[in-house]
């Protein structure tokens, strides 16, 4: 009952109530007292980490992990690990060149850390399912894997060097439908595009990088027999027609954006919708009361296609 509610939900569909996923993330970590980066290189510490977050948080979906490192790892970027936090990108392979001169390939499962999650999944899943929880794959999106490979510069080439932006940014998403495969393999029901710098670039730009370079991800899903979505983060307004137009069952937002705008959104199109559970303002600096926050948002969101998550 609970995945199923949640999946309809993902898909813009009346529920009975709104389901709840908790993107929790390293925050797992602190649930099973470890580490964060030990428990991310450990499959049987990340499956503990997840499932007993799933148990603590009576959640209807969780995440394996929420960290936008794994696809540049498995391309060969290196990390720096923190105890706390997922990790950073150290290196940029494509700072100079394109991915086919810095001689980059579509990884493998074999690769980075693609197989510590194929054996967490394989734990997590069968008790995941036992508490009618979704096991949900979240791939780096071109964009932010593009900022990853490239650096910083990228965000000026997609206006200055627009045919090496297009390189790097194509390359992206042919690695972003590979991990997308791999999430679909796991027995992932749902997988999502998550590319948060999405939201600092124009709508035309959008349309020009994100959306071509994310359709092989989108039809990997669809003919799974899985749900999609995009998720996006700061304020995103400028650019939510273009997420409402490339291809996915719903989206996910961040805190900052208006709920009553992106419902309307959402319904307009026909798209679920998740968000925007105030961490930072509630949850972090206490400057909202985290309970009328909730109340807030569930009124926004209603029961037609609204998952409650944070932002």
């Amino acid at each position: 009952m609970a995945k199923q509610r949640l999946i309809d939900a993902y898909r813009g569909k009346m529920t009975d109530i709104p389901p709840w996923v908790p993107y929790a993330g390293v925050h797992c970590a602190f649930i099973i007292n470890e580490p964060a980066d030990k428990m991310l290189k450990d499959p049987e510490l990340l499956a503990k980490g997840v499932v007993e977050t799933a148990k603590r948080y009576k959640a209807d979906g969780i995440p394996l992990v929420f960290d936008l490192s794994v696809e540049a790892n498995a391309v060969g970027c290196d990390l720096k690990w923190w105890e706390d936090n997922v990790p950073s990108v150290k290196t940029h392979p494509c700072s100079d060149k394109t991915p086919a001169e810095a001689g980059l390939k579509i990884p493998s499962k074999d690769e980075g850390r693609w197989p510590v999650l194929f054996e967490a999944a394989r734990i997590a899943k069968p008790q995941l399912d036992e508490l009618d929880c979704v096991l949900m794959g979240l791939f780096c999106g071109p964009l932010t894997l593009a900022s990853h490979l490239a650096g910083v510069r990228i965000f000026t080439d997609v206006y200055k060097n627009p045919d090496f932006a297009a390189e790097v940014c194509k390359y992206a998403g042919e690695v972003g439908a590979k991990s997308a495969e791999f999430y679909a393999e796991m027995g992932c029901e749902i997988i999502a595009n998550v590319d948060p710098v999405a939201s600092q670039i124009r709508p035309e730009t959008f349309h020009t990088y994100v959306t071509p370079n994310s359709q092989a991800a989108n039809k990997i899903i669809k003919d799974a027999g899985y749900t999609s979505s995009f998720f996006i983060c700061g304020d995103a307004t400028k650019v939510m027609e273009e997420v409402c137009q490339i291809g996915t069952d719903g989206f996910a937002i961040d805190e900052q954006m208006n709920m009553n705008f992106i419902r309307d959104l959402a319904r307009k199109y026909g798209l679920g919708f998740g968000g925007n559970l105030k961490l930072t303002l509630a949850l972090s600096l206490g400057l909202l009361s985290p309970r009328e926050d909730a109340i807030v948002s569930l009124a926004a969101g209603g029961q037609h296609g609204y998952t409650f998550a944070p932002g």
